[in-house]
């Protein structure tokens, strides 16, 4: 089991002589969809079988995520019952583990796989499922419908690669900025966003080390949601700005601060105890304001039209065994 290619091993069965979708496995958890829903199945640990049901948009919308962002920064709640967490090495899929009431009853289940084995079993599991008709990272008003059966596959859409600068966008040998030219037209809701460059005069010697760019444009030509993008990094500080419309698809638990500078519009949060579900607080952003998420919570976001977020990450990769060990807080500031 330790050679690559038996970890990235993908056991599925063969189409549904009806439905035209396969069935997938992975340890003790089984994936089925039908025309409208997506059905997980698992045994308890005293042998008692258990499943639960998830729209099937709202679950192809959340495992693109998981899929395109490396199962990001902790906990990725698909919704109040499954989900991820990433260790880095490895990954957890576990089914009502972060449920109180769930738990309490005993019909959770939790099994930790290698990255390699369930990134791959998830990626077939989201070419197979998503017709053409469908993109899963496209706001509703933007793409065809997940439901039904079988109709071909939407693989160009579901493989775009994230676009994460090294240093910072624009720069020589760096992420390009988004135009016409690359296929990134400005979106619908951000048409009055001007999109002009600012003038840059360094001295001679100093061009690739004073550098700007338009921000708002650049966001403004975003093709998905819910996705952020590094923009400038400098060591583990990443920039990460992203546009939003509806609601993010799935339920973020940090296992680091996170920080929301609301740039345009507004996102409502409802924010809740990262090992239960416990609510916590909600949260409404408008243009202007800055809030953090602690680590200790998870919280999912509702944007009522398109607007721009900007999220600010630490990534640094041993800041989640600081904050485990009690080295690193888990609140962002204190007074």
């Amino acid at each position: 089991m330790n050679a690559p290619a038996e970890l990235a091993k993908v056991i599925a069965s063969q189409p549904d002589v009806s439905l035209g979708y396969k069935d997938f496995s992975l340890g003790s958890f089984g994936f089925r969809r039908d025309e409208y829903f997506a059905h997980i199945t698992w045994k308890t640990r005293d042998g008692r079988p258990m499943s639960h049901t998830l729209d099937v948009g709202n679950y192809l919308r959340a495992l693109m995520r998981d899929v395109a962002w490396g199962f990001f920064y902790g906990w990725v709640n698909f919704d109040d019952v499954v989900g991820t967490v990433n260790h880095y090495q490895s990954v957890d899929m576990y089914a009502g583990s972060y449920n109180g009431t769930m738990k309490e009853a005993g019909i959770d289940l939790l099994e930790n796989f290698p990255t390699a084995q369930i990134r791959a079993t998830f990626e077939a599991m989201l070419d197979d499922w998503t017709n053409e008709t469908f993109d899963p990272f496209s706001a509703p008003q933007e793409t065809g419908t997940p439901y039904g059966r079988k109709n071909g596959n939407n693989t160009a859409k579901i493989t775009r690669a994230r676009e994460l600068a090294t240093r910072c966008v624009g720069l020589k040998g760096d992420l390009n900025l988004r135009s016409d030219a690359t296929g990134a037209k400005v979106n619908r809701a951000f048409a009055d966003v001007p999109q002009a460059q600012p003038e840059l005069h360094p001295e001679p010697g100093f061009e690739n080390e004073v550098h700007a760019f338009n921000l708002f444009g650049f966001l403004s030509r975003s093709q998905v949601t819910w996705n952020p993008s590094f923009t400038s990094v400098v060591k583990h500080s990443y920039m990460c700005p992203t546009t939003e419309e509806h609601i993010l698809p799935i339920i973020h638990g940090n296992d680091r601060v996170e920080w929301f500078f609301q740039m345009t519009d507004e996102i409502h949060w409802d924010c809740g105890d990262k090992n239960t579900g416990k609510p916590m607080a909600r949260v409404i952003m408008k243009a202007g304001d800055m809030a953090a998420m602690p680590a200790y919570c998870r919280h999912q976001g509702f944007s009522p039209k398109r607007s721009m977020l900007l999220v600010w990450e630490n990534g640094s990769p041993t800041l989640v065994y600081e904050i485990q060990k009690g080295e690193s807080p888990e609140i962002p500031v204190q007074f």
